[in-house]
């Protein structure tokens, strides 16, 4: 058996992304290079890791064997790497931060920027994911910090408080719902939406959210970021459930009306999370205390 590192690496980037192809990019491989050292991992011990299919892959008993090894030994990787390093030009290392959506584009980007600017031998692996599946990545060790929805389980995990992140009803001046004083989630499910990407962490929580109501979000557009989602909201294109963050930064003349949802799950809050933080690494120590709130 002959793994190198970068084998490792390629191989749980298959698995997180669901498919060679997107594996092969995360790793800046080539789809050839990746599917040869795919084949290779297989032949030298004779046995599949990954079944193929047509949605992608996904791993053989097998696969999750190796995966559970490939992710400690990559961990262990990184931590010798960073004491190394320690003991030259400082902190190198690098940290990988699941966050939902509203992290990532409402609260971060400055907080990441000052951070990296103080930390030049620091990078961060940042991906936005729902707030469940960033739990379970963090449970099975493929991740060192996350920021989720307090809304989801996080009883085996350690958190800290990160950003209230309350969420809200906004809709053209004109819609027939405009003139209530209040409006519940299940009622707004009867009206045409404009949603955030398919893919965004928010658009599948807000789709969990109406299946247990028993009903289907109609989703007339989507757009790519909360910024496009108001600008069509106000120009009469549809409902939409949106951080009230984003309108408190970007509506600034777009005219539409907002409403405080009033269900439990909308008025939630961001928590930091880890399985541990006193176990770890000292740059993922160093990125926590820049999150933490004083």
């Amino acid at each position: 058996m002959h793994f190198d590192l970068t084998d490792l690496r390629l191989y749980l980037n298959i698995l997180d992304t669901g498919n060679i192809t997107a594996g092969a990019a995360r790793s800046h491989l080539s789809l050839a290079a990746a599917s040869a050292r795919i084949r290779a991992m297989e032949a030298s011990l004779g046995v599949e890791f990954l079944q193929r299919n047509r949605r992608g892959v996904s791993p053989t008993p097998a696969g999750n064997a190796l995966a559970r090894h490939a992710r400690v030994l990559l961990q262990q990787a990184e931590r010798l790497q960073q004491e190394l390093a320690e003991y030259a030009k400082g902190v190198k290392g690098q940290v990988r931060l699941l966050c939902n959506t509203t992290a990532i584009t409402e609260y971060l980007p400055e907080l990441l920027a000052d951070f990296l600017r103080s930390q030049p031998n620091l990078d961060i692996d940042l991906q936005e994911l729902p707030s469940t599946r960033i739990t379970h990545a963090l449970r099975q060790g493929a991740a060192d910090l996350g920021i989720v929805s307090d809304a989801v389980d996080t009883d085996d995990l350690q958190t800290r408080p990160f950003r209230d992140d309350p969420l809200v009803l906004i809709m053209p001046r004109e819609h027939p719902l405009a003139q209530a004083a209040s409006v519940s989630f299940t009622d707004t499910l009867h009206h045409d939406y404009v949603g955030l990407n398919a893919n965004s962490a928010l658009a599948v929580y807000l789709e969990e959210q109406a299946l247990h109501a028993g009903l289907r979000m109609q989703i007339r557009i989507r757009a790519d970021g909360f910024d496009g989602v108001m600008r069509m909201v106000a120009r009469g294109a549809g409902l939409a459930i949106v951080p009230l963050a984003a309108v408190e930064r970007g509506s600034g003349a777009l005219s539409f009306k907002r409403l405080a949802l009033q269900e439990p799950w909308g008025q939630r809050k961001l928590l930091l999370c880890a399985r541990d933080f006193a176990a770890l690494p000292g740059y993922a120590k160093a990125l926590l205390h820049a999150l933490t709130l004083p």
